[in-house]
């Protein structure tokens, strides 16, 4: 028999924190700069992140990149997002791979340019293996796109015979989306002051907790994510039961 919890424990971190990074542009515009200037403060946030969520025990860590619907920035800026994303994934991957980080790329790929496919490739590649860290980074991603290939696929199966359309089950739903084999989220943050999903995760976060925070992603640090768990730990989770 395990031993019970003793009371002064620490409680346990939420397992899945999902943070849609937001306010770049506005971080930039506020000090009169280019708005890459915010989207590479942004990285450098993401990388302090990542080392906090390891410091403060989150097994998964998920983050909103880049959406489906950025792709109708303007070229330039995508130009930029897309080389900054190159520098990212070929400067930070041996720390995170020392560290014992799995990085794992959820999102429509095909958009993408070859030589990040390849580079996302092998970061997945090199990081199969860790387990300190799951983390997850959604680009080109678009989570109602996700949803209907799900369904397309199960279409598919059913058009064949090899599924019968009355024994789908959430599980088996939940299996065929991009973020299989990963639980759902627990928290979702989002930055800057805005309150709605912007179509992330819609699926998993059915009853993840939602903490909105008026601080920018590039002025966002430790204390902010220790805030919005602290306030995810004073919510009651009833996933639709009735409270005590």
């Amino acid at each position: 028999m395990e031993p019970a919890p003793r009371h002064d424990d620490p409680p346990s971190p939420p397992a899945h924190v999902a943070i849609i990074m937001d306010g770049n542009g506005r971080w930039a515009r506020e000090r009169h700069l280019p708005r890459i200037a915010g989207h590479k403060r942004g990285a450098e946030t993401l990388r302090k992140v990542l080392i906090a969520a390891g410091e403060l025990g989150i097994a998964y860590l998920t983050v909103y990149g880049f959406s489906s619907e950025n792709w109708r920035r303007p070229a330039d800026e995508v130009d930029e997002l897309m080389s900054l994303l190159r520098h990212y994934l070929c400067s930070e991957l041996a720390e995170l791979h020392a560290n014992g980080v799995r990085v794992r790329v959820i999102g429509d790929r095909g958009r993408l340019h070859k030589d990040i496919i390849a580079l996302v490739e092998d970061a997945e590649r090199q990081t199969q293996d860790n387990t300190v860290l799951h983390f997850t980074l959604a680009l080109s991603y678009g989570s109602r796109h996700e949803i209907v290939e799900a369904v397309r696929r199960f279409a598919q199966q059913a058009a064949t015979g090899d599924l019968d359309p009355e024994n789908i089950s959430e599980e088996d739903f939940t299996a065929h989306l991009s973020t299989a084999g990963i639980p759902d989220p627990d928290l979702v943050i989002r930055t800057s002051g805005e309150m709605r999903l912007s179509n992330f995760l819609l699926w998993q976060s059915a009853y993840a907790e939602l903490v909105f925070t008026e601080k920018l992603w590039p002025d966002f640090c430790k204390q902010d994510l220790t805030d919005a768990i602290s306030e995810f730990r004073q919510r009651e989770r009833r996933y639709g039961a009735t409270g005590v």
